[in-house]
């Protein structure tokens, strides 16, 4: 007779429980178990519990290869959900096996679970290639992909969160996050919410402001008309991945050494500091002809400006040249700061309104929520839990496809938000984002390779770049250790035909085919897969922080960066008043919606895993357990090297911090 000792364990969250019958099979290579039957002294499978067991079989079974876990009704108890973290299965002679599961078990049903040692298809037996291939063929069969919009990046075929069954289990990771409404936010807005009435001075917009500001965001308001302030954003704010150096002044933006020579100085001129390198462009082109949305029965407008900008010798960088849109001509003044006063600020409000759509649709949603629910959808579809690379990438999925099924029915789906306070929202959304797909680029998702693109290696003070390359090398470190231990050779990544399929996915359901982007859809060298590997995780962790966390700071206070305009772009100059800015910026209901949305987005989720906690346990063996622990160990260094620069700082920029970095985009 063989002893087994059985420690089975229950995820710590709420709603984790079930009290019906669990029962268990052990496999081995010599033989099966009887169902052995779980039970618990009828208390259940509570949230966070560690059961123990002894089973007993006639013979030894060998090396364990798998285990199955049965659900059964229970008695008259209403039907529900379990999920289960791991088993693992003390053998005679003490070996033990681990079995991460990390999975609902929702109905009554069946579950095969292997052990946690990482297999690829090219390391199986014959027994266990069966499992692995039903595994994705289940898989393939329940998530599908769909269209949302043509031309977007493909989605998961589930329109709400209330339609995930039991068929859905690993969508169902981890309770959903919902997009809810702050109860208290929301009673301290309501004196505004229903005015469909213009601000009738900065100061009532401050006393609306003031219930969702933040430090760095009240900051904002007090600095926010100043043009080193303004032009710091395009470094440190929440869109700091457009700005690139200017070689040349585009030949739609005839900028002169006359209305730049009072902001150079005296001993320089345009063309020497183009030569320097010390001129540097923000160009929203991209918005070219997206067609503003209706608003309660009132045209909204977008425009498509340049802005020429200037390191000074004290390193600020400030802008010197303000065309609003992309055509030259009378009627397309280049403003300049010796404007007047409210003609200047009006042309960077314009500015920063423009930087608030390329902001949310093209580096935002697309190039990190849609994106990432590419990748997550792949990885789900064509790679089993056994793969190493799954093992890699699930802690970098997670939430992902939640958060996006709520924001396509609640923030940029028909009636959503966009819909009702935002100039993109309405056909400008998808003539959008279809836009900025078609121009999206491998390259562009690459850090380096994009900060080298821009031209941006040594403008000084600009953190996004230090700290992104600083976390972007962690992860490429991290990555190489666990390619090298599971891959040895480049064959090897050849040979792997579900890491093909899951990058061929990859290219055509994410940039639907298109070769110009530069996306692999193959890889063929070890060295091709960690940097693919490196997007993928970085894109998924770091990027969407440095796009998303700053979001309330820098867009809360209206005019930094406005989510639509009532009038069109100026066409003459003298015309601006403070009246006729507050009289283009979004009326005041308006303007609270968007800040009740923007509060929530902002609000740290209970469940925050910060990038490197890996609180599940995939892998089991000792090398990838090594390098998570390097990994860990250097982005704490990283963390202490910006939490002491950050104490220099007037502003910190505390976006990259790992410690404020979720492995996923999970909100």
């Amino acid at each position: 007779m063989a002893q087994y000792r059985l420690t089975v364990t229950t995820g710590s969250f709420p709603t984790a429980e079930t009290f019906h019958s669990i029962f268990l099979t052990l496999v081995g290579s010599r033989g099966e178990s009887n169902k052995y039957p779980l039970e618990n002294e009828g208390k259940g499978f509570l949230p966070g519990t560690v059961n123990h067991y002894q089973l007993s079989t006639d013979e030894d079974l060998g090396e364990i290869l798998l285990i199955r876990l049965h659900k059964e009704r229970y008695s008259f108890f209403p039907e529900d959900s379990w999920y289960c973290t791991s088993v693992s299965v003390e053998c005679p002679g003490h070996r033990t096996y681990t079995f991460p599961c990390y999975r609902w078990m929702e109905a009554y049903c069946t579950e095969s679970f292997r052990d946690g040692t990482a297999k690829k298809i090219t390391d199986d037996t014959d027994v266990l290639l069966e499992l692995r291939c039903s595994e994705l063929k289940c898989r393939q069969e329940i998530y599908r992909w769909k269209d949302f919009q043509p031309g977007f990046p493909r989605c998961i075929n589930i329109n709400s969160m209330k339609n995930c069954d039991a068929k859905y289990s690993l969508v169902k990771q981890a309770p959903p996050r919902i997009l809810t409404k702050y109860p208290n936010i929301q009673i301290k807005l309501k004196a505004f919410s229903e005015v469909q009435e213009n601000w009738k001075s900065l100061q009532e917009l401050q006393r609306a402001f003031s219930f969702t500001h933040t430090p760095i965001s009240e900051y904002v308001s007090q600095h926010w008309k100043e043009d080193a302030f303004f032009g710091y954003q395009f470094l440190n704010g929440a869109h700091p991945s457009l700005i690139q150096k200017c070689n040349k002044i585009p030949t739609n933006f005839p900028v002169t050494e006359e209305m730049v020579a009072a902001s150079l100085g005296k001993s320089t001129s345009l063309k020497d500091e183009l030569m320097k390198g010390n001129i540097f462009i923000v160009d929203y082109k991209i918005l070219d002809g997206i067609p503003g949305n209706v608003i309660k029965g009132s045209q909204q407008y977008i425009a498509a400006p340049l802005c020429l900008l200037f390191v000074t010798p004290e390193h600020q960088l400030i802008p010197i040249a303000i065309q609003l849109s992309q055509i030259p001509g009378p009627k397309s003044p280049i403003f300049l700061p010796s404007d007047s006063e409210w003609d200047w600020t009006l042309a960077k409000i314009w500015v920063r309104s423009a930087d608030f759509h390329v902001h949310q649709l093209h580096s935002h949603a697309l190039c990190t929520h849609f994106m990432g629910e590419v990748f997550s959808v792949s990885t789900i579809r064509q790679l089993p839990m056994c793969h190493p690379l799954y093992k890699l990438l699930v802690p970098h999925t997670q939430n992902n496809l939640q958060i996006n099924i709520q924001a396509r029915a609640v923030i940029i789906g028909a009636g959503g938000v966009f819909d009702r306070v935002v100039a993109t929202g309405g056909p400008g959304l998808s003539l959008l984002i279809k836009r900025c797909l078609e121009t999206l680029t491998y390259s562009s998702l690459c850090l380096p390779e994009d900060i080298q693109a821009r031209g941006m290696e040594s403008l000084p003070i600009y953190y996004f770049r230090d700290d992104g390359l600083e976390i972007w090398n962690a992860l490429g470190s991290f990555v190489s250790s666990i390619v090298n231990f599971y891959y040895e050779s480049d064959y090897s990544v050849q040979q792997d035909t579900e890491l093909q399929a899951w990058v061929a996915e990859i290219f055509q359901e994410g940039v639907l085919g298109r070769a110009s982007s530069g996306f692999p859809s193959l890889l063929h060298t070890c060295t091709e897969l960690k940097k693919f590997l490196s997007m993928v995780l970085f894109t998924c962790s770091a990027r969407h922080a440095a796009m998303h966390n700053g979001q309330i700071d820098f867009f809360s206070w209206l005019p930094n960066g406005p989510a639509s305009m009532r009038n069109p772009p100026p066409i003459t100059k003298g015309t601006a008043t403070l009246g006729s800015i507050l009289e283009t910026l979004p009326e005041v209901n308006s303007t609270c919606a968007l800040l009740s949305v923007l509060w929530v987005l902002n609000r740290e989720p209970e469940d925050m895993k910060p990038l490197g906690a890996y609180p599940e346990q995939h892998f089991t063996e000792e090398e990838p357990q090594r390098c998570i622990a390097d990994f860990q160990e250097r982005l704490a260094k990283i963390s202490s090297k910006i939490e002491d620069r950050n104490k220099t700082l007037e502003l910190k920029y505390d976006y990259l911090n790992p410690k404020k970095v979720e492995n996923s985009v999970s909100i």
